[in-house]
């Protein structure tokens, strides 16, 4: 990191996205956390749910607004059954596969009961691993962490009661908070973010 930076600030605006991708930006985060003296600060804005939240939980001190909506702490997938319809209409898929799940979600077919337990053991790992991020992040207890983690979403001031925030504040606060961390006097030299 360079040395011209002393702490670092992160808005978090994101209803979330893929699991891949939200454990990368968490891992980079909480890796700057552990191996470095640059403090981590999250501010949360509107939104901050799913993937938003697990970016999130790498950092040293997480702020929500009161109305944030965050949380959703869970593993989704979804596919579409349009077999009935496709069949009114005539429309027919010819598929050509390597193997008996390559096409496991294809929307011209109902899913299977070998492919409906293929894809909750995905979930059901994808899950064990947001929930022990999350515990490991809020320092939390992992079975303390499943009672609420079950997709449901909050406001900032119900995050903080549940210990998946540290405050409710607005950027300006998590920016001070930052200064406070680095030992800057906010109200004497001036923050700059980028």
């Amino acid at each position: 990191l360079r040395d011209d930076i002393d702490g670092i600030l992160v808005r978090v605006n994101s209803p979330g996205g893929g699991v891949a991708a939200s454990q990368e930006i968490y891992e980079k985060i909480k890796d700057i956390r552990d191996n470095s003296d640059k403090p981590i600060v999250v501010s949360m804005s509107s939104i901050a749910t799913s993937g938003g939240y697990y970016v999130s939980i790498g950092a040293d001190s997480i702020l929500a607004n009161p109305g944030t909506i965050t949380g959703s702490i869970g593993v989704i997938i979804r596919g579409n059954n349009l077999s009935e319809l496709l069949d009114k209409i005539g429309i027919k898929f010819e598929t050509i596969k390597s193997g008996v799940f390559k096409d496991i979600l294809s929307p011209d077919k109902p899913l299977s009961e070998e492919g409906r337990v293929l894809l909750q053991g995905l979930i059901d790992e994808s899950y064990k691993q947001f929930t022990e991020a999350v515990a490991e992040g809020r320092n939390l207890p992992v079975e303390e962490v499943r009672k609420f983690a079950d997709g449901r979403i909050f406001t900032g001031t119900q995050a903080k009661e549940l210990g998946l925030v540290d405050e409710v504040g607005d950027e300006f606060v998590a920016r001070e908070l930052a200064a406070k961390m680095v030992n800057i006097d906010p109200k004497i030299q001036p923050l700059t973010f980028g």
